[in-house]
This record gives structure tokens, C-alpha cells and sequence, in this order.
């Protein structure tokens, strides 16, 4: 190898040592598929499924709530005379229960992504917006 070509590989492992050091990148992207999952990254790059990792906070999820003390509303009356409301007859204690939150990316979403070191994968953050 002549000095030429050992400048040449000094300079792509410099650039290389850098690349694998450098912190983690902001992007922003536009959902163009809902499933197949694809996100459109600044009009640059299309991500596919498999170079995403989604938060909670971009996928259906389910938490439990707690609720209480529910009181029940009744209204009298007729369609000539019109309505009026009768006091609670009861108070239903529901507990806890399990919901689900459908919180699924749709095309058109815009969103935040972050680059994993080495831009193997991008989180996709939350929603713009």
C-alpha cells in the first residue's frame, strides 16, 4: 500500500472513531404506512418495522383505572311536556377496571425520532403536535 492509501484508511477510521462516538440524533418524521408501520424521516429515508422501536406513548396499551361512586341520573317526562330531572336513586362503586388506550400511529402523524448510537435504530418519541 503506498502512503496515498494509508492516508486514505488513517482518514476513514478517523471518521469512523467519530461516527461511533457521536450522541444520539433528533429527527423528525411523517407516518406514510400505519402496517406496515413506515415513517418517512425528513424526507430523506423511509423506516421500515424493523429499524423502529415504538414508545408507549405511540402504541395501543392497556392501564387499569380506578373509578367510584358512579351516580345515575334519571329524567321524567314526555315528548309534550318536556323533561326534568329526578334525584340519584343509587351510587354504583366500580373498582378498578382494565381500558385500552388506542393510541396507534396513523398515516399523516408527524413524530420524533432519535437515532440510536451507531443509526442501527430509531425510537420513535411521541407525536408533533
Amino acid at each position: 500500500m503506498d502512503a496515498n492509501g494509508i492516508v486514505k484508511k488513517v482518514h476513514q477510521a478517523a471518521i469512523d472513531a467519530m461516527e461511533s462516538t457521536k450522541p444520539v440524533n433528533v429527527y423528525f418524521g411523517k407516518v406514510v404506512s400505519a402496517s406496515p408501520l413506515k415513517i418517512n424521516v425528513e424526507q430523506k429515508m423511509i423506516l421500515g418495522e424493523k429499524q423502529l422501536i415504538l414508545s408507549r406513548n405511540v402504541t395501543d396499551f392497556k392501564t387499569k383505572i380506578t373509578a367510584g361512586n358512579i351516580k345515575n341520573y334519571y329524567y321524567t317526562g314526555d315528548v309534550n311536556s318536556g323533561t326534568a330531572p329526578v334525584s340519584p336513586s343509587h351510587v354504583h362503586a366500580v373498582g378498578t377496571i382494565e381500558v385500552t388506550v388506542h393510541n396507534g400511529l396513523a398515516v399523516g402523524d408527524g413524530v420524533i425520532l432519535i437515532r440510536q448510537q451507531e443509526g442501527q435504530k430509531f425510537i420513535v418519541v411521541d407525536r408533533i403536535g
